[in-house]
C-alpha cells in the first residue's frame, strides 16, 4: 500500500514539475511575443533588417547582429564539433586508461569553469596574439571569440559524443573484431553508424551553446554594429546587442527592439529542439 502511495506521489510530482517547466517556457514566448508583435506588424521586415542601428537617427536594424551571430557561432562550432569528436575518439580509442580518465575529468571541469574566465583570460593572452600576429585592427575580432566560444562548447560535445561511442553494443564490436577487423575500422564501420545521431545532436547542442552565449562575444569580439567582410573583422552578436543596449524610458524603440533579438533567439533554440526531435525519430 504505502509502495503505491510513494508510486503515485512520485508520477503526481515529475506531472507537477513537467508542467511547471512547460507553463514557464509558454510563459516566456508569449512574454517575448507581446513585446515584439507590435513592432513587427507596424514596420515593414527592411527596417528590422537594416544594415545599421542608429537610435538617433530612427533606424533601428538587426542585420548586422544578425549576421554576426552567425559568423561567431558557426565558426565556434566548426572549431568546437572537429576538436570535440576527435577528443572524444582520442579518448575512447586511442588514450590508455589513466590518460583516459584523465582527460575525461578535465573535460568535465572545463564545463566548469564561468565563461568570463575563459574571456578574461583570452584578453590577455589571445587578443594580443592575434593582433601581432596579423597586424591588423585591435584583435577584438570574430576570431578570438570563435576560438575561445569553441573552448566554452567542447565540454558539451566531447562529452556527449564520448557517451554515445560508450552506448555501442560491445557484442557488436566483438562480432566485428572477430572478423579480423582493426580499430579504425570498427571504428568508423560500427561506431560512427551506429552513434552519428548523437555525434549530431552534441553538435547541435553546442551550436545552441555557442549561439546562446553572451560574456565571450561581449568581451572578444569588438561589438562594432557592422556586417563583418573578415573574421577578423568586430562584430556584434544578438546576445551582446541586448546586454549593451540601454533604455531607461520602457516605450522606447529601443528597448522593444531588444524584444525582437530575444524572441529570434528564441526561435532558433526551438528548431533545435524540433531538429533533435525529428533527428530521434529517423531509423539507424
Amino acid at each position: 500500500m504505502k509502495g503505491k502511495l510513494a508510486e503515485k506521489a512520485t508520477k503526481a510530482a515529475i506531472a507537477v514539475a513537467t508542467a511547471m517547466a512547460a507553463s514557464i517556457v509558454m510563459f516566456i514566448f508569449f512574454f517575448l511575443f507581446c513585446f515584439s508583435a507590435p513592432l513587427i506588424s507596424s514596420w515593414h521586415l527592411g527596417q528590422f533588417l537594416a544594415k545599421s542601428w542608429n537610435p538617433d537617427a530612427r533606424i533601428f536594424g538587426i542585420y548586422p547582429m544578425i549576421v554576426g551571430t552567425f559568423y561567431i557561432a558557426g565558426l565556434a562550432t566548426i572549431i568546437g564539433a572537429i576538436l570535440g569528436v576527435s577528443l572524444a575518439m582520442f579518448i575512447e580509442f586511442v588514450s590508455g586508461s589513466m590518460l583516459a580518465r584523465f582527460l575525461a575529468w578535465l573535460v568535465e571541469f572545463m564545463a566548469g569553469i564561468p565563461t568570463v574566465v575563459y574571456g578574461f583570460s583570452a584578453l590577455f593572452l589571445l587578443v594580443p596574439l592575434i593582433r601581432e600576429s596579423f597586424g591588423d585592427g585591435s584583435g577584438l575580432c570574430i576570431l578570438a571569440a570563435s576560438m575561445v566560444l569553441a573552448l566554452v562548447i567542447l565540454p558539451t560535445v566531447t562529452m556527449i559524443t564520448l557517451d554515445r561511442l560508450k552506448a555501442v553494443p560491445g557484442n557488436l564490436v566483438m562480432a566485428v573484431k572477430s572478423l579480423g577487423a582493426s580499430s579504425l575500422e570498427v571504428l568508423f564501420y560500427v561506431h560512427l553508424p551506429y552513434a552519428w545521431k548523437g555525434i549530431v545532436s552534441a553538435v547541435i547542442l553546442g551550436a545552441g551553446r555557442a549561439v546562446g552565449d553572451t560574456m565571450i562575444a561581449l568581451m572578444l569580439a569588438g561589438n562594432a554594429v557592422q556586417v563583418p567582410s573578415s573574421i577578423l573583422d568586430s562584430a556584434r552578436t544578438l546576445t551582446s546587442h541586448i546586454a549593451l543596449v540601454t533604455a531607461a524610458d520602457y516605450e522606447s524603440m529601443s528597448f522593444k527592439v531588444i524584444f525582437v533579438c530575444g524572441l529570434l533567439l528564441f526561435v532558433f533554440s526551438a528548431w533545435n529542439i524540433l531538429f533533435l526531435k525529428i533527428l530521434g525519430k529517423i531509423k539507424r
